[in-house]
Order: C-alpha cells, then structure tokens, then sequence
C-alpha cells in the first residue's frame, strides 16, 4: 500500500478494500480480478494504482493494520492478553472466515511473523506482559513458539465456523496454560 494522510486517498483505500472484502463473499479470491474491485468500488484504475500495487497488496495491507493494532493492545498491556487475542479474532471475524473460505488462513500467520520482528525491537518493556518471560532468552523463538501456538488455536476456531464464543476459547486456552504451569512447578 501507498501511504498516505491525504483523507481522500484514505477513504479510497478503505472503498478499495471493501469492495475487495464484498467481492470474496461472492467469488473465490483467485478469481477476483482488479477490475471487478474498481466496478464494485466504482474509482477508476489510476485510483487504485495509486493506492495499491495488486489484489494482494490490499489484502496484506488490511491485514498489516489489524495486526499493528494488535501488537499495540499487547505491546502496552492494555488487558488480559489472552482476551485481548480473542477479542481481536472476534471483532475480525468476518475477514478471518473468508480468509478460511479461500484457503488463505496462513496470510495472517505470516503477517504476524513479520511484524513479530518489528515488536520485538519496539517493544515497551515495562508494560509488555511478555518481556519479562523471554528476558535472558532467545526471544525470537520464543515469540514464534507463541505465535504459532496462537495461531493454531484461531485457525481451528475459524474452520469450526467461530460457533464457539471469545470467552468459551480463551477458558479452555486458560485452563490448559494454568495446569501447564502448575506442572512445571512440580518439575522445579
């Protein structure tokens, strides 16, 4: 995407994205073409080049902004993370099912990969639930062991059609991390 403050490139960016999003409720990603997106979004060609290199480009973009949202939620322990993650799959909900629907629920994954590597580099140490957990070690796998298990969990509950609620996740999540811990106690 082409950054820009300018509101009318904003608001083009968002009519170029909703007409992405409309169109994968009616067609298989694969088969959406550009021109189906101006048609839908109704902005002319040079609109959209301006904006965005591809198809791709607007999705990725999309899912960088949700994700930089997310990293700031949990990068300043604004709330429980494990809330915060399913919170966060609950309000994207739509996007993450027609992600699902297409196959493409791995784009999310390695869009957190990547701004995985920029947290930890911008990271506020005094508010980040995490920080004190990887102190002194690798944090690179570790923020991987953590994103891929996270990961796995939302995957998993956007095939099962997200049926279950945020809360119902999360306790179940909750309560394996809570015998986990008391199990690695006992092993100390």
């Amino acid at each position: 995407m082409h950054n820009s403050k300018n509101p009318s490139a904003i608001r083009s960016q968002k009519e170029i994205t909703d007409a992405l999003l409309q169109l994968m409720q009616e067609h298989p990603y694969d088969e959406i073409t550009i021109k189906q997106i101006l048609l839908e979004s109704g902005l002319a060609r040079k609109t959209f080049y301006r904006n965005f290199d591809s198809k791709d480009d607007v999705l990725i973009s999309l899912l960088r902004k949700n994700m930089s949202e997310y990293f700031e939620i949990v990068n300043n322990a604004r709330g429980d993370v494990l809330t915060t993650i399913f919170e966060f799959a609950d309000r994207n909900r739509e996007l993450l099912l027609l992600l699902d629907k297409n196959n493409m629920l791995h784009i999310p994954l390695q869009c957190l990969n990547e701004y995985s590597k920029v947290m930890l580099t911008q990271q506020n140490k005094e508010l980040n639930p995490f920080y004190s957990l990887f102190e002194g070690l690798e944090s690179e796998y570790l923020v991987a062991l953590n994103m891929g298990a996270v990961w796995n969990v939302i995957s998993l509950w956007v095939c099962r059609g997200m049926k279950e609620s945020p809360e119902e996740v999360k306790s179940t999540v909750a309560q394996y991390l809570m015998r986990l811990g008391s199990r690695t106690e006992r092993l100390t």
